[in-house]
């Protein structure tokens, strides 16, 4: 209890600093006005591409439809599907709608100087709209008078139009007037969270949080080098397991029946989490994420060892704070899980099952769209939670093949930066200083990392660290003294 109180108070004192330097905004769904929102966004779509798609030239089509269409969407999209835990999520609507007002506005016009100030002035109200909703001004009264002005302005500047009662001249008009009035109707219904905790801010994704003060050179380099699998590293070694076998015989004695060396190994990895947070981050959009006490684990399980044996795939989520016995039961609980259904009832196969119905040249625009929106952290939280290429690492147990490990690529797709294989025992003679030959049992394994989540020293650190809870075991039954947080 000690430890888990000591634990608690340090992330919470990490967390109240972190909220001193801003507020955090979400939009309850039992809000009239957050629906009020989505219709006008909805309704600004939908008239666009009704009424001003007719006849339209292909530039107009792309910037003065498809443009301000997309940015409505996306903002619907956050605004119904993630604004109960935070309000913001990207900056990407409110500067599509600004360079769309942009363009609009200098469509033809031949005074550079203006053209240039119109530009200024839209790509101003944008960083103004995203400082606000992403918590740095710490109150939505500004923007709320803001936009007021601004569909005053739209409405007095068009009001002949508008009193015509011709639907051909208000036609035009009700798009931009509707997404101006979405946007000023949601930021009353915009609540600060106030339990102390951290909240998803800007630049955060469903998945992880975005680590703001890293090293200029770290920043870079997630630009030079844009693939996982162009950026991965790759180690092997060897462990003695005269230790870890009789801790594995203990286990078992005391009721783990099907307790192994993927336990040994999951739960070395989870207690060097705890120790070095750095190796929870990944990438994705050329950012780096951290995710904090979250600990994604994937590995393939196969109902039965045969060639034609069906294969699923088993996601866990564990804590730095769990111990060997925590990682033992939650593990068993997935797999089990996951053999008592019949074949293609997991959560992963439907959704692979129903990837496979879209025809291939369809389903290669499907796979695109998927890594767009992976891109700016707009995937569905559901696809996420199925996905096996979004996780902290990946386990692969080569020794229930009796082949040695493999050296794993990473995947492009998805943000997973690290994978471990592990393979059958073996045996080595070995020649004492006395001259006398002692037979020993190894296990090799490898792993395959990103370079780009943290350092060299780092990697080596984590994985010397890792080598000496494989060879000590008897340390993961004890929750970590502490729990190291990442850097913001």
């Amino acid at each position: 209890m000690r430890k888990e109180f000591h634990v608690e108070i340090m992330c919470m004192s990490c967390y109240d600093t972190d909220m001193d330097k801003r507020v955090s905004y979400y939009v309850s769904r039992k809000n009239l006005l957050t629906w009020l929102a989505a219709l006008c966004m909805v309704g600004s779509a939908v008239i666009r591409i009704a009424f001003c798609g007719k006849g339209a030239e292909t530039k107009t089509v792309w910037f003065q439809i498809a443009l301000p269409v997309a940015a409505c969407l996306i903002y619907v999209l956050i605004l119904l599907l993630n604004g109960e835990e935070r309000f913001y999520r990207t900056s990407v609507p409110a500067f599509m709608l600004a360079i769309y007002y942009g363009i609009k506005i200098s469509s033809g016009n031949l005074n550079i100087a203006l053209d240039f100030a119109y530009w200024v002035a839209f790509l101003a109200i944008a960083w103004f709209y995203t400082s606000t909703v992403s918590g740095r001004i710490k109150s939505t009264l500004p923007l709320i008078a803001l936009l007021g002005f601004g569909l005053a302005v739209i409405l007095y500047t068009n009001r002949h139009q508008l009193r015509s009662g011709e639907w051909n001249t208000i036609a035009p008009l009700l798009p931009d007037i509707l997404f101006v009035l979405g946007g000023w109707l949601v930021l009353p219904a915009a609540k600060i969270h106030l339990d102390g905790k951290y909240h998803p801010t800007w630049g955060d994704r469903t998945d992880g949080r975005k680590l703001r003060s890293l090293d200029p050179i770290q920043i870079v380099g997630n630009y030079i080098m844009p693939t996982r699998n162009g950026s991965s590293n790759f180690v092997r070694d060897t462990i003695e397991i005269t230790n870890m076998e009789r801790y594995i015989r203990e286990k078992r004695k005391q009721g783990m029946t099907n307790f192994g060396i993927t336990h040994v190994f999951l739960a070395a990895y989870v207690r060097a989490v705890a120790k070095y947070p750095a190796v929870n981050r990944f990438l994705s959009g050329q950012q780096v994420y951290s995710r904090d006490d979250d600990i994604q684990f994937c590995m393939v399980v196969k109902a039965e060892m045969a060639t034609d044996g069906q294969e699923s795939i088993a996601k866990l989520h564990l804590k730095p704070t769990d111990t060997a016995a925590d990682v033992y039961q939650k593990l068993n609980d997935e797999v089990e899980r996951i053999k008592n259904q019949h074949v293609g009832a997991s959560d992963f196969d439907k959704v692979a099952k129903l990837f496979s119905f879209i025809p291939g040249l369809l389903f290669k625009f499907t796979v695109w769209l998927l890594k767009v929106l992976d891109y700016f952290g707009l995937l569905p939280k559901f696809l996420l939670e199925v996905s096996p290429f979004h996780a902290s690492i990946f386990f692969t147990s080569m020794g229930s093949l009796g082949i040695p490990p493999i050296v794993h690529h990473l995947y492009d797709f998805g943000n997973m930066p690290a994978f471990c294989a592990f393979g059958c025992k073996r045996h080595e003679n070995e020649v004492q200083e006395d001259g006398t030959v002692v037979r020993r049992k190894y296990v090799d394994y490898t792993f395959n990392t990103d370079e780009r989540i943290c350092d060299g020293f780092y990697f080596a650190t984590v994985l010397k660290y890792i080598k000496k809870l494989l060879a000590h075991p008897e340390r993961l039954d004890d929750p970590p003294e502490e729990v190291v947080r990442d850097i913001d």
